[in-house]
């Protein structure tokens, strides 16, 4: 069992990612670890060139603490556009993984990188079984279901603010410390973050928001939400392997 998560970011898949990744890997999943961007934009006192070679250490840190796989980024920071040749690129990567399970970002966020790498992941998804399809670099084809999670939006809520509550919920208390270490590896975002997005410290935001998601569930503690994508052309009707193998750790919106 192999779960490959796909974010835009360095320091996004430690925000609503990396607690259902680190319950994964203590239940015996492979995990890779992929952000399309370098983050050479995320700074205001370093260069593009040296923030990116910064947040790259930064995250393969945090993968390390995850005990995932790192997989390089592809792109520039605001230049994540739903392209052919990125598309190739990350279909390469699904076929090189071969996934069970993709977990990406909400297909409605507050910025377009966010947008487009949820779209990028699913048709890479989508992809991975087309004979004809070619990837960059060349990967065979895969044929394996692979079930596709699409996290919460920051600030639980769609670009018009409408909000967005998961269909379903990991309970991350158990792994939160770790979580948490996860994202102080990107040491570098605390200024930067404060300054252009106004979040104070960035870890007592993610401890809010994962607060929030549990509460939106009806319940204490920290959790991470999820909506399935749908099954079509990617699994089966009845595919939920986080909800199986985390059965432990997760409940339905509809359970109270």
């Amino acid at each position: 069992m192999t779960a490959l998560a796909i974010a835009a970011h360095p320091d996004d898949i430690e925000f609503v990612m990396a607690g259902t990744l680190l319950l994964m890997r203590a239940a015996g999943w492979e995990v890779h670890y992929l952000n399309l961007a370098h983050g050479d934009l995320g700074s205001t006192t370093m260069a593009g060139q040296e923030c990116a070679r910064v947040r790259r250490k930064e995250a393969q840190a945090a993968a390390r603490l995850l005990g995932a796989k790192w997989h390089p980024p592809m792109r520039g920071d605001l230049s994540i556009f739903y392209d052919d040749r990125t598309l190739r690129r990350v279909a390469a990567v699904v076929r090189e993984v071969s996934p069970t399970v993709v977990l990406t970002h909400s297909l409605e966020d507050y910025m377009e990188d966010h947008m487009n790498t949820a779209r990028l992941a699913v048709t890479a998804a989508f992809a991975r079984g087309m004979r004809n399809y070619r990837t960059i670099p060349t990967r065979a084809p895969v044929t394996q279901e692979i079930t596709v999670y699409h996290a919460q939006p920051h600030g639980h809520m769609d670009p018009l603010r409408r909000p967005i509550v998961p269909e379903l919920f990991v309970d991350t208390t158990s792994v939160h410390e770790a979580k948490r270490a996860a994202l102080a590896c990107h040491a570098s975002q605390q200024e930067w973050l404060d300054a252009s997005q106004g979040m104070n410290s960035y870890l007592a935001e993610m401890d809010q928001l994962s607060a929030q998601v549990s509460k939106m569930g009806g319940r204490a503690g920290f959790a991470e939400g999820w909506r399935l994508h749908s099954h079509l052309g990617f699994c089966s009707a009845e595919a939920d392997p986080v909800r199986s193998v985390l059965r432990d750790h997760v409940w339905l919106r509809t359970e109270r």
